[in-house]
C-alpha cells in the first residue's frame, strides 16, 4: 500500500477543520497509508527570511519518498493531473510526500530539495485550509485511480 505523507506547518485548531480531516483521513485509509506530521509555527521571530528557514529545516528533515512541494507558484495542475502523477509516482516509489509551507511560504532550499512543485490555483489559502482541500483532492485522485464515481 502507498504510503502519504503530508508534511505541514502548523496545526489543525478549530473544530470544523478537525472533523473535515478525520473524514478525508478515514476515505483515505482504503487507498493508503497517510501520516500527517504538523510542524512548529515559528511565527514568534520577525524576519521572514529566517522563519522561513527555520520552518524550512524541520521540513527537510520530514520528507521522505517522492517530495511533491504544494505552492502559488508552482506548475498548475488539475486533479486528473493530480491522480496522474500520484499514479505514475507510485510505479517506483512506496512513498509520496506532499509539503505544506507556512504562512511565509517556504525556503529557497526546500524549493530545491523537492521533486515537484506543484499548485492547485492562483489564490493564496491559509495553510489549514489548504490542508482540507489537499486532502479532499488526494482522495478524489485515488477514486478518479480506482474508476470510483466520487470524483464526477
Amino acid at each position: 500500500m502507498l504510503k502519504v505523507n503530508i508534511v505541514c506547518v502548523g496545526n489543525l485548531k478549530d473544530k470544523f477543520f478537525i472533523e473535515a480531516s478525520e473524514e478525508y483521513i478515514k476515505r483515505l485509509s482504503r487507498f493508503c497509508s497517510l501520516k500527517i506530521t504538523e510542524l512548529k509555527e515559528f511565527n514568534n521571530l520577525t524576519n521572514i527570511q529566517e522563519i522561513k528557514q527555520q520552518e524550512g529545516e524541520l521540513i527537510l528533515k520530514s520528507i521522505k519518498g517522492y517530495s511533491i512541494l504544494c505552492d502559488v507558484n508552482g506548475k498548475q495542475i488539475d486533479s486528473q493531473t493530480l491522480a496522474s502523477y500520484i499514479e505514475s509516482i507510485s510505479l517506483s516509489n512506496s512513498e509520496i510526500s506532499f509539503i505544506i509551507g507556512g504562512s511565509y511560504g517556504v525556503s529557497d532550499d526546500v524549493k530545491n530539495s523537492v521533486n515537484k512543485i506543484i499548485s492547485v490555483s492562483k489564490m493564496t489559502f491559509p495553510h489549514r485550509l489548504f490542508r482540507i482541500m489537499l486532502l479532499e483532492q488526494i482522495y478524489r485522485a485515488f477514486t478518479i485511480i480506482n474508476n470510483i464515481s466520487y470524483h464526477k
